[in-house]
């Protein structure tokens, strides 16, 4: 059973325009944790939320912001065209060519997350999935994919429907030689599951130098994943560092 109540996550909104402040507020703080968690890597990593009523188009950072800096008003509107329809900075052209394919090929996809981030992309290099270590990785247990290539940035459209074909169904990516890639049916599920992949990743490289970690079975991985990896599941976790970034940097509300 879900370790949370299903209740607790039922949200309405009085308008779209709500659904949509709710979403940019949830991503501005996204990548403030990342920020704090240090997942930036200069101008590399982007996070995108779907837009409630343009469904075709997404909300994401501009190119070359800092993620600790960002507010709701620097979030910037891309179409499915790569055009910037809501703001006054430039797009990542690969944040488009990544995400536009994602959204396009998963229509139960509010938001993706991307960076390079230190453990996943030493882990990326070794081109593994991985594997049901620990309570926590089992989130994705069966329930992530592996990008075997890596043809530099990612700048060309049929790369990013590549990625999107390879991410198929799954929850996760891990892209090989380059990083983390996550998706949910919320803000606050994409960000969690890249911030506890990112620490999976640390713990099973650990483990990993250290000798040789006894795997979970295939039976208590799989009940562990319907405890931990679900859509509420990765929404809930996400909660606690939520509040505690909005209380620490009410500015990321500006």
């Amino acid at each position: 059973m879900p370790f949370v109540d299903p209740s607790i996550a039922k949200m309405t909104f009085d308008s779209p325009g709500a659904e949509r402040l709710h979403r940019k507020q949830r991503l501005a703080a996204a990548f403030r944790l990342f920020s704090r968690f240090g997942f930036d890597e200069g101008i590399a990593g982007h996070i995108t939320a779907r837009d409630p009523e343009r469904l075709d188009h997404f909300w994401v950072n501009p190119f070359g912001t800092h993620f600790g800096h960002i507010r709701v008003s620097d979030l910037i509107l891309v179409n499915h065209l790569g055009e910037v329809v809501e703001g006054d900075k430039p797009v990542n052209t690969a944040a488009f060519v990544i995400h536009s394919q994602i959204h396009a090929a998963r229509p139960d996809v509010i938001a993706a997350a991307h960076a390079h981030s230190v453990f996943g992309k030493s882990w990326s290099s070794l081109g593994l999935p991985l594997d049901p270590i620990t309570q926590d990785v089992c989130a994705f247990y069966e329930d992530h994919a592996v990008f075997d290539d890596y043809t530099g940035v990612v700048l060309d459209l049929e790369e990013g429907k590549r990625i999107a074909h390879a991410l198929g169904d799954n929850k996760a990516a891990i892209l090989r030689n380059h990083g983390l890639l996550t998706v949910g049916h919320s803000v606050e599920e994409a960000a969690w599951w890249f911030i506890t992949m990112e620490r999976s990743c640390q713990a099973q490289l650990l483990a990993s130098s250290a000798g040789t970690p006894v795997k979970i079975s295939h039976e208590m991985a799989s009940l562990t994943r319907t405890q931990v990896g679900s859509h509420l599941a990765g929404w809930f976790s996400f909660q606690p560092l939520f509040d505690r970034i909005a209380r620490e940097q009410p500015d990321l509300f500006d």
